[in-house]
């Protein structure tokens, strides 16, 4: 039985109708934030939205029952089981909060989909070396949010007050909105020779940081891609090697068949 349920599960045409369910599950979440459209078929989206969740219960059930306890063994698992725990616990009381939690079970199209989750696992797998990253951008940051409150904290302490009001300046500079007609240019008029200080902390926030962090996940992604080739790659050449073993095997029955009936007209 536990086979079965593990193919059902396992099969294209099931995934096919959960990411089906996903999507329409999004779309009624989505038309239940229209005043208009409750006020129309407000009844009929709540019925609906219990029905999805009874659905994705069910499955999670049909995938516990199927894999047993190695079902709570892989993260992906343990990813879909809480979001539809979620959604169990009533939102009422303290627990209102989790009504808006319900939009969280369109993220089960992630571990639905093969290729989402290879992003996911590049994103995961790059962690580790963005750490880095992320402490040199707080040095850099750092070093001229207190650089930007001695040299412009006086004249504008809206902006460069103090280094938290400096940190976050800096930041939209860094995000390059309204930077220069917002900020740099002011700036400029009270301290023309402040784009000395503007335009090397760009070059060193958004055009390189930042880009350090782009390749860094591009490579992630890319060993992620990699590894699951090799994988396919494998299995390929398990499968090869059993068809060729049975092709041998089946030859060796062939060839036996062959002296068995040439042996016979000898013995007459």
């Amino acid at each position: 039985m536990r086979k079965r349920l593990a193919d059902l599960v396992s099969s294209p045409q099931w995934e096919g109708a959960i990411v089906l369910l996903v999507v329409l599950n999004a779309i009624t979440l989505g038309l239940e934030t229209s005043d208009r459209v409750m006020a129309a078929i407000g009844p009929v989206l709540l019925v609906l939205d219990k029905a999805f969740l009874v659905v994705f219960v069910l499955e999670i059930a049909i995938r516990i029952l199927a894999r047993g306890p190695r079902f709570f063994l892989g993260a992906w698992n343990l990813f879909d089981f809480t979001i539809v725990a979620i959604a169990l616990i009533p939102a009422s009381g303290p627990f209102t909060v989790l009504r808006a939690l319900r939009i969280l079970r369109v993220l089960r199209l992630i571990s639905v989909v093969p290729s989402l989750r290879r992003v996911i696992g590049g994103l995961v797998a790059a962690l580790p070396g963005m750490g880095s990253i992320v402490v040199l951008m707080a040095l850099v940051f750092y070093v001229f949010s207190v650089m930007a409150t001695k040299l412009y904290g006086e004249t504008f302490p809206e902006w460069f007050g103090t280094i938290a009001k400096s940190l976050y300046t800096l930041f939209q500079v860094m995000t390059l909105e309204s930077w220069s007609m917002g900020i740099v240019r002011p700036v400029m008029e009270v301290h023309p020779w402040s784009w000395l200080f503007f335009i090397p902390f760009i070059l060193c926030t958004a055009f390189t940081v930042l880009n350090l962090f782009i390749g860094i996940i591009v490579s992630a992604m890319q060993e992620e891609h990699e590894h699951t080739a090799d994988e396919d790659r494998r299995a390929i050449h398990t499968e090869a090697e059993h068809i060729l073993a049975e092709v041998r095997a089946l030859r060796r029955e062939m060839a036996e068949l062959r002296e068995s009936l040439g042996e016979r007209p000898d013995r007459h």
